[in-house]
């Protein structure tokens, strides 16, 4: 099934034809409750369910820093690093990447990505309402449909909405003091969200937040707090129209932390259709996958160490039925070996547990988007390797 419906679909993306979403008037000119069917023909996968849908993603990747950019004091020193003047909305080159292209899609599908991640961060884009901007939200719809109309799965979140940082913008992390304001600003954005795109079919998934916790709190109401917005996402998003009642849903769990997200306090939301996957990030150990503080990894008590973090998440909740993507992983080391063996490893094992993995790109990662080229066709080759569903073990190069 895996195999067949990947086939489908990357063949089916060679057969475009007409007009496509990202070939319609600009952005601008379209009213923003107008959306257009796309006219290129895809398998139809409606009756799939989420876990079918996950196992039949293969490279997955995340066009980070890119529209989650935002004005945000980055480096911690309490000045906002990027910033634009004051009545202007950022762009999405705030952070230093170049806009997104059709062709940077494009590329990333011939190279055999079939699922991307664009994460989206609206706080200097809404009203103190959660009104959000239509000049932005077009252009988050021109962007999806750049990877929407080539038939790859794409998934949209709320992104550093949810940070840490409420003195520079991020605000779900306020449901702490002020619950139901919080909520019903969430509400209101994740509505116009729905709204818009409620004609897209089920490639296209909507991720609750991204990495939030509540620690000011007990652990008890911090994670009650997280299950609660998480429900009121899911019953909203069913209480809409379109593909929305029957949409897979990607939920946030505590931190996006497998120790936190396996701790029985985290609960996933009802869901009367039955569609919801959980969000998990792999950045374990932090100091290699994150700086270059660790610059190698893959001694048996490290691999053993990932090997036991996976197996958590699949004994937990792939093996009860609820599937799990990993929507954010990286190595940041400078010993590159050790870093293309951490991502083949890392995907490998995930691939044959059904679990989907994305790897984040900051724009000086693992894809030159000046270029529309893998930066390192060892890290590239090893990831074709890790989803082929060959049957081989990873091993560092020497």
């Amino acid at each position: 099934m895996k195999k067949l419906l990947t086939a489908l679909l990357l063949s089916a993306a060679i057969l475009v034809t007409g007009c496509s979403k990202s070939e319609q008037p600009a952005p601008d000119s379209v009213p923003a409750q107008e959306t257009t069917e796309p006219t290129a023909e895809f398998p139809d996968l409606s009756s799939l369910t989420s876990q079918e849908i996950v196992s039949s993603m293969t490279i997955g990747w995340n066009l980070g820093n890119t529209l989650d950019s935002c004005q945000a004091d980055r480096d911690g020193d309490g000045v906002i690093n990027e910033h634009v003047a004051d009545g202007e909305e950022p762009d999405e080159t705030l952070w230093g990447n170049p806009p997104a292209t059709k062709e940077l899609f494009q590329a990333l599908l011939d190279s055999g990505v079939n699922a991307v991640r664009i994460p989206v961060t609206w706080r200097d884009h809404i009203d103190e309402q959660g009104n959000i901007s239509q000049t932005w939200l077009n252009r988050v719809q021109e962007v999806v449909d750049y990877a929407y109309d080539l038939g790859m799965f794409v998934i949209i979140n709320v992104h550093h909405d949810g940070g840490g940082d409420p003195q520079f913008g991020a605000w779900i992390c306020n449901a702490a003091t002020d619950y139901e304001g919080t909520l019903a600003r969430y509400k209101t954005l994740w509505a116009q969200i729905a709204d818009r795109f409620k004609d897209y079919d089920h490639r296209l998934i909507f991720e609750s937040m991204n990495e939030v916790g509540f620690d000011s709190l007990s652990t008890k109401k911090a994670y009650q707090t997280l299950n609660d917005l998480n429900q009121e996402f899911v019953d909203l998003i069913r209480s809409t129209g379109g593909s929305n009642p029957t949409r897979h849903l990607l939920i946030a769990g505590y931190w996006t932390d497998i120790a936190k997200i396996c701790d029985s306090r985290f609960v996933m939301p009802q869901d009367p259709a039955g569609r919801c996957i959980v969000s998990v990030h792999y950045y374990t150990p932090w100091d290699f996958c994150t700086t270059n503080i660790k610059n190698e990894w893959g001694t048996a008590a490290e691999q053993s160490e990932m090997e036991r973090l996976i197996t958590m998440m699949k004994t937990n909740f792939v093996d009860k039925g609820i599937p799990v993507i990993v929507g954010e992983y990286a190595a940041s080391g400078n010993d590159f070996n050790s870093c293309v063996f951490f991502c083949e490893k890392l995907v490998k094992l995930c691939h044959d547990y059904g679990i989907a993995t994305f790897l984040w790109d900051n724009g000086n990662g693992q894809f030159d988007r000046s270029t529309n080229t893998w930066r390192s066709e060892q890290m590239h080759s090893a990831l074709l390797r890790a989803v082929s569903g060959e049957d081989y073990t990873p091993e560092k190069a020497a």
